[in-house]
């Protein structure tokens, strides 16, 4: 087997067996075995390999979820090539700095996208003939590739300015994932269920976990909650991923849960953003029984900074972990050397940002990847994710992680969700604004949370406003859009009357 990361296909799966069950949109299922899987990605590689495409091309794609996109991504990788997966849900303008910053050479593209690519790429449309005419007979002799070379480039989503290329290298993500096999327990018969966006680190990813483990999975085309709770019922999926806002969506379809039969479940592991223990306990109480991990991992860094007890003790809510033996980590310039910003050092980090030298320098020292993400560990050697260090604010001389009031929000019974962000004031500098979503059915007023948060936390913390939403803004990965929800805290006014603000 060689360093590619695209050679990562099981040799224990049959080719008859089933791989990916990918649900259509009109709610349909087709099945692809492993067979069509090593078939169509080395007839595709072999079919750019013949096109002239020479090592290391970058080659994007620019499409929704389907089975064609994951061969395409394997195919290139297998063909010595470089894959660009694209977030199609930026604007237009970023799209073209992609193509032009990876210096794309070709383009693969759903229907639905095709008008994204600038017409200086050329294209092949993925869901129609382009893509099969492009198959070359004959066998695929995987490409020799050094560790060091670049597998793949993901883009971070440019909430603070253009997209920041993360090249991700064939070495270090094979790395990651024997890491990350080793530390959860895959079984070949488990059935995931994948509906996070493949342009995205979570999705991506996990597929590529479920394929190098040699499990199968059902793949959605994108993330709907009636839907997501259907395939897991038809299914039986047993091992489910995702981040929290997509908990705590299909956890709102009560009527339909109770329809169904989610017994299939036994794991869940959700990452990416912060997940409350509100959220965890309500996951718990709808599928009881299963084991849910909070995981972490960044673009740059991997997934390899933690890992379950070797000793097999628990991990306590809200931790992600101890120290991984598969990586280096420190916490740097926090109040006490039990917190801190995490710094992670291993074969998985990046060798830099691409044609950024002066960000690169700021994030990478000496091999170590400043994440920017603050972590506290407790007596016992486990890491709990507190914030993002760029969104604490300073409200009177005390520093606000706005993750702390939001776990300490939700706590109360009637929030659902909940995102905290800085009001700018010219006497405290900043305050602590609160955008709530309530749970079904469920009451409360502005005054009954800022009261909540004077019982239960520090005097400071507490909201100086709250605005209920119908549901928080998501970003591209389906997080919440603090950048959204901070220019429309900019219309707030310390002055203004207090009033119960509702949409």
């Amino acid at each position: 087997m060689t360093s590619n990361l695209g050679d990562i296909f099981p040799q224990a799966r049959a080719d008859s067996d089933t791989w990916l069950i990918e649900v259509l949109p009109d709610d349909s299922q087709h099945i692809v075995t492993y067979g069509d899987l090593r078939r169509q990605s080395d007839a595709l590689g072999l079919g750019l390999q013949e096109a002239g495409y020479a090592p290391g091309t970058r080659i994007s794609i620019v499409a929704d979820n389907s089975a064609r996109y994951l061969i395409t991504y394997f195919a290139i990788m297998r063909a010595g090539l470089c894959a660009v997966p694209v977030n199609f849900k930026l604007p237009v303008d970023r799209i073209a700095h992609i193509h032009r910053d990876a210096e794309v050479a070709l383009a693969f593209a759903d229907t639905a996208h095709t008008a994204l690519v600038h017409n200086s790429v050329p294209q092949i449309r993925m869901d129609g003939p382009d893509w099969e005419a492009l198959m070359a007979p004959g066998a695929l002799t995987v490409a020799d590739v050094a560790p060091t070379d670049f597998a793949n480039i993901l883009y971070t989503s440019g909430s603070t300015g253009m997209p920041k290329g993360v090249p991700l290298t064939h070495g270090g993500y094979r790395y990651s994932l024997e890491a990350a096999l080793f530390g959860f327990d895959q079984k070949c018969d488990d059935v995931a269920l994948v509906a996070a966006p493949l342009y995205h680190m979570n999705g991506l990813f996990f597929s590529k976990m479920v394929v190098a483990g040699g499990a199968q999975f059902v793949l959605m085309r994108t993330f709907d909650a009636r839907g997501y709770l259907k395939a897991i019922a038809r299914n039986r999926v047993t091992l489910l991923t995702g981040i929290p806002t997509m908990a705590a969506l299909i956890l709102r379809e009560t009527d339909l849960i109770e329809t169904l039969d989610l017994t299939s479940v036994d794991t869940i592991i959700v990452g990416s953003s912060p997940f409350p223990k509100a959220l965890m306990e309500q996951l718990a109480a709808t599928f009881p029984g299963v084991r849910i991990a909070n995981s972490y991992g960044t673009t740059e860094s991997g997934p390899t900074a933690f890992m379950p007890h070797p000793d097999g003790r628990p991990t306590p809510w809200p931790a992600i972990g101890v120290a991984s033996r598969f990586a280096e980590i420190e916490l740097r310039d926090g109040p006490t050397p039990d917190e801190g910003t995490l710094w992670v050092k291993s074969p998985v980090v990046m060798p830099g940002y691409l044609n950024l030298p002066e960000k690169t320098a700021q994030s990478l020292r000496d091999g170590w990847y400043n994440t920017g993400d603050v972590m506290r560990r407790d007596a016992d050697e486990f890491y709990s994710f507190v914030d993002r260090a760029d969104d604490m604010f300073v409200c009177g001389g005390e520093n606000i992680h706005p993750g702390d009031v939001e776990a300490m929000l939700l706590r109360h019974p009637a929030i659902a969700q909940i995102a905290v962000v800085p009001v700018a004031d010219s006497i405290k500098g900043q305050l602590p604004a609160a955008f709530v979503v309530r749970r079904p059915g469920a009451e409360v007023t502005e005054a009954e949370i800022k009261t909540f948060a004077l019982e239960n936390a520090p005097a400071y913390q507490h909201p100086r406003f709250v605005v209920f939403l119908d549901a928080l803004p998501l970003s591209g990965t389906n997080k919440p859009d603090r950048k959204a929800l901070i220019a429309r805290a900019a219309s707030l006014s310390r002055d203004a009357k207090p009033t119960e603000r509702t949409r």
